[in-house]
């Protein structure tokens, strides 16, 4: 984005009596990580007044800023536009950049593999269009403005992350992109604490469609049978299902992983042998989304198969790292729920990467009153005849590690509530032999005990 303060303020419906030649060139909420040219948007909350940090903006590079009208003490001689609420202004400059914006918009939501998929199609696209996505997890009624003002003017294509917690929210971030495809990875039990059920959080994810374009396209998986549901519903929905069944449009088959990645067969509107190098059932579900949509956009056959052999996601999904003492370590550390960490188990149990196989798990969060429940039933996906050892972190996996002592012993499983050193001792161990999966949600911080095994 490059505007005047004067064009901003015409997309608000505010008056602007100087500075209005002020060029800005980005969007930021962080001093910390202001860039030259932003124009700064201070947020006031319970515990923090973005206010106090203006003057500090322009110190280090801020082309203008906002400010809330009835803030006192705005600092003078400074290029300021002043706005009744920030977060509303900020959202509302979003939408009409959107508006005027010609690239083609792709938003994406699902309980599990939305940065996976956006890292995907992104890289999908890259050698064939300007591409820009959702950096990090700017994929809420913040982040996505922002998204969507960073954007540069000769963009092609957009890849816009949706997360959410609550029911409402896919709606209003949707709205706001008013995207040409949407995308509904799975369905999965993350918020089951908010959303009561997985029927719920089916529904709360379907509302992405709400803001799509009336001529766009929904790609959603295929083998979730609420996600079935919900499209029945719809007869005029432009929608087209992926997965492994040999009933969807796209399907994958033959998936097979070594230590490069992963080798896969699809048929349906794409025909062929695909690779990408990332491990999992899971990622290769992730990868026919991109197929799909490259396939929309024109792409043929063999450039998407050039191009996914190019394609590297983002730290802590799946990731391979060679650890000091041999193992090889897939870090999956970003987040997990019970569908997500089940993917994980099946991956590691199935492997032929390496024969002795780990699994260190930590707890999954924001599951709500049934959490005990989900963390047992993980037992389920637990062979001993497959898998060696076992490590359990936090208060929540003393339930999985209850339901796993019948089946191993004091050696081969091990429980620990807080102490990270006690699973980095175990880890000892593991050698050239051994694969070690690290799964957790993100407030677990598995990715410390991966750091004693890189130094």
């Amino acid at each position: 984005m490059r505007k005047t303060l004067k064009q901003l303020a015409a997309w608000l419906n505010e008056d602007i009596s100087a500075f209005g030649d002020t060029m800005v060139s980005g969007i930021s909420i962080d001093t910390r990580t202001i860039q030259q040219g932003d124009l700064f948007v201070p947020f006031r909350g319970e515990h923090a007044n973005g206010h106090r940090f203006v003057v500090q903006a322009f110190e280090k590079g801020a082309g203008a800023a906002l400010w809330q009208k009835d803030e006192p003490n705005p600092p003078e001689g400074l290029p300021l536009l002043f706005v009744d609420d920030p977060e509303r202004a900020l959202q509302e400059m979003a939408r009409a950049y959107r508006q005027e914006h010609k690239a083609k918009f792709i938003g994406i939501t699902g309980s599990n593999g939305k940065t996976s998929t956006k890292d995907i199609l992104a890289g999908t696209l890259a050698p064939f269009f300007k591409v820009q996505k959702t950096i990090g997890n700017f994929n809420n009624q913040l982040g996505l403005p922002i998204t969507i003002l960073q954007l540069d003017e000769d963009a092609d294509i957009a890849v816009l992350e949706m997360g959410m917690s609550g029911f409402g929210e896919i709606e209003f971030l949707t709205k706001l992109a008013c995207p040409h495809i949407t995308v509904i990875t799975n369905i999965g039990e993350a918020h089951m604490q908010d959303l009561g059920s997985r029927a719920g959080i089916a529904k709360a994810k379907f509302e992405i469609i709400q803001g799509m374009q009336p001529d766009g396209l929904l790609i959603y998986d295929g083998d979730e049978p609420l996600l079935q549901e919900l499209v029945a519903q719809e007869p005029q929905l432009h929608a087209v299902a992926f997965g492994l069944e040999p009933s969807h449009p796209l399907y994958a088959e033959n998936i097979y992983a070594n230590a490069r990645g992963s080798n896969f067969t699809t048929h349906g509107v794409i025909e062929g042998d695909f690779f990408i190098s990332v491990l999992g059932k899971h990622q290769v579900k992730n990868t026919l989304v991109a197929m799909l949509i490259a396939h929309q956009l024109g792409l043929n056959n063999e450039q998407i198969r050039t191009s996914l052999e190019q394609v590297v996601l983002t730290d802590m999904r799946m990731q391979q790292v060679e650890g000091t003492n041999g193992a090889l370590f897939i870090n999956d550390a970003y987040n997990a729920a019970p569908t997500s960490v089940k993917a994980a188990i099946q991956f590691i149990a199935t492997s032929t990467i390496r024969p002795e196989k780990w699994l260190v798990l930590g707890d999954m969060l924001e599951l709500g009153p049934n959490e005990q429940d989900f963390h047992r039933a993980l037992a389920e996906h637990i062979d001993e005849h497959e898998i060696n050892y076992v490590c359990l972190f936090g208060p929540r996996m003393a339930y999985l590690y209850e339901a796993l002592q019948e089946r191993f012993d004091t050696e081969h499983l091990l429980y620990t509530e807080n102490d990270y050193t006690v699973i980095i001792e175990k880890l000892q161990q593991a050698n050239a032999s051994s694969i070690v999966l690290l799964k957790g949600s993100r407030g677990m911080q598995l990715e410390k005990i991966l750091t004693a095994f890189t130094a």
